[in-house]
């Protein structure tokens, strides 16, 4: 069984990938939202249902990452909560 400063250890760990994960998941973010830009500047005025579904869909992904971002936060918290306790 490992010993309570080798959980905090290891919780210490876990958070920090974790909040190395919350950086990749703002510049995906960023970068989707600019993509979502892109195709609204370059397909303004057009017609097609297509082009509706796409800029819905980068929404969408933007939307997404967005909650992924929020349940990583709360696990950290969460897990920050374990280590207090400690």
């Amino acid at each position: 069984m490992a010993s309570i400063e080798e959980v905090r250890s290891g919780i210490a760990l876990a958070n920090d990938k974790a909040s190395e994960s919350l950086g990749a998941l703002q510049q995906a973010q960023t970068c989707i939202e600019q993509a979502q830009a892109a195709l609204q500047q370059v397909t303004e005025g057009s017609g097609q249902a297509d082009v509706d579904q796409a800029n819905a869909a980068f929404a969408e992904a933007a939307r997404s990452i967005a909650e992924v971002q929020q349940a990583v936060a709360a696990a950290i918290q969460e897990s920050e909560g374990i280590a207090n306790r400690l």
